[in-house]
C-alpha cells in the first residue's frame, strides 16, 4: 500500500464536557472533561487508523497544551513530526448540552506563526521517511502564516513527487491550486467561490471548472446529508449519501477525507474512493460527540451503496 502523510499548522486539544442545560449568566457545572487530539490532518490521521491504516502526522505544537498533545496522539498510536512553534497549541471546548441533544463549540484562534515557523513546517515534509505518496493539508492556518501556504505546499509537493490533497477553506483554499494538488475538497459554497461562478451555476459546473482550468486533478464537493459530487477530467459524478440517522455533524468531513485518501493509497479507483469517503462521513456522524467514523460502519454502509 502506498504511504499517507498529514499536515496540521493549526491543531488543538479538544476539550469535551456536558451540561443539563445552558443557560446564559449562571454558573455551570460541567461534567468531568475529556480530551482529544483536534484539527483537520490530524482528524483525518485519527479517523484513517480507525479505518485499519497507518500515516504520519505532521504538527505545529508549542506549549504545555502542545506536550499534551503530542502525549494524546501517542496515546491512541499516531506517528507524529512535531514542528515545535513559541506559542501555545490552541484550544476548542464542546459542550454538550443533554437538555436539547445540542452541542456548544467555541474554537479558539491558534497561535501567531512566524515566517521561520511556518517555513518548518514546509522543510518537514522533506524529513517524511519514507517519502510519503499522499500528503492530506487540512484544516485552518494561524495568524501571520500566508494566504498562499497551500499554494507553496504545491508546489514543494509536486517537486517532491507527492500527491497533495487540500482541505481548507477561506483565502487559504482560494491559493491553493498548485501542480502538484490532486484533491480538492471545497463544500457547496466554496466551489462556487473558487470557481468565480456565475449565477445560475451548479456545483457541478463550478466543479468542472475548477478541474479543466487546471486548478487541481479532482474535486469533491462535499454536500453533507445530500453526499459528494466528484470531478475530473474523465467527468462528473454525484454520490448520494447513505440514508442515515445523524448525531452530529463533528469530524464528518475529516473522515470522509480519511476514506479517500486510503482509498487511493490501497489502489482504488478516484471514483470508488469518493464512495468509500462518502460512507466514511456518513458513519462518522452517527456517531456522538466529536467520535470520527469507524470502521465497521463505514465499510457496511459503502458495502450498501450503488456502484
Amino acid at each position: 500500500m502506498k504511504t499517507i502523510a498529514t499536515l496540521t499548522v493549526n491543531p488543538c486539544i479538544d476539550l469535551n464536557t456536558s451540561v443539563d442545560a445552558i443557560v446564559r449568566e449562571k454558573k455551570l457545572r460541567c461534567d468531568a472533561p475529556t480530551f482529544e487530539p483536534g484539527g483537520g490532518g490530524l482528524n483525518v490521521s485519527r479517523a484513517i487508523a480507525r479505518l485499519g491504516g497507518t500515516s504520519t502526522a505532521i504538527i505545529v505544537q508549542g506549549g504545555p497544551t502542545g506536550s499534551l498533545l503530542l502525549e494524546l496522539l501517542a496515546r491512541e498510536g499516531i506517528h507524529t513530526i512535531a514542528v515545535p512553534t513559541r506559542g501555545y497549541t490552541r484550544e476548542s471546548i464542546n459542550v454538550y448540552e443533554r437538555s436539547t441533544t445540542e452541542q456548544l463549540r467555541l474554537i479558539l484562534p491558534g497561535p501567531p506563526m512566524n515566517g521561520d515557523e511556518w517555513k518548518d513546517a514546509l522543510h518537514a515534509i522533506e524529513r517524511v521517511q519514507p517519502k510519503p505518496d499522499y500528503l492530506v493539508a487540512s484544516g485552518s492556518v494561524p495568524p501571520g502564516v500566508p494566504d498562499d501556504f497551500f499554494g507553496q505546499l504545491s508546489e514543494l509537493t509536486h517537486r517532491l513527487g507527492i500527491e497533495l490533497v487540500v482541505d481548507t477553506s477561506g483565502p487559504a483554499l482560494a491559493k491553493a491550486v498548485g501542480p502538484g494538488t490532486l484533491l480538492l475538497k471545497p463544500n457547496h459554497n466554496e466551489v462556487h467561490a473558487l470557481a468565480g461562478s456565475a449565477p445560475g451555476d451548479t456545483p457541478e459546473t463550478a466543479a468542472r471548472r475548477i478541474v479543466e482550468s487546471g486548478g487541481a486533478r479532482a474535486v469533491i464537493v462535499s454536500l453533507g446529508a445530500e453526499g459528494a459530487i466528484l470531478a475530473t477530467k474523465e467527468g462528473v459524478r454525484r454520490h448520494p449519501a447513505p440514508n442515515v440517522k445523524p448525531v452530529s455533524k463533528v469530524g464528518a468531513g475529516d473522515s470522509m477525507v480519511a476514506g479517500v485518501v486510503l482509498s487511493l493509497a490501497r489502489g482504488l479507483s478516484m471514483g470508488d474512493a469518493a464512495r468509500f469517503g462518502v460512507a466514511c462521513g456518513a458513519a462518522a456522524v452517527i456517531t456522538p460527540g466529536t467520535e470520527l467514523c469507524s470502521r465497521e460502519d463505514a465499510e457496511a454502509l459503502y458495502a450498501a451503496m450503488p456502484s
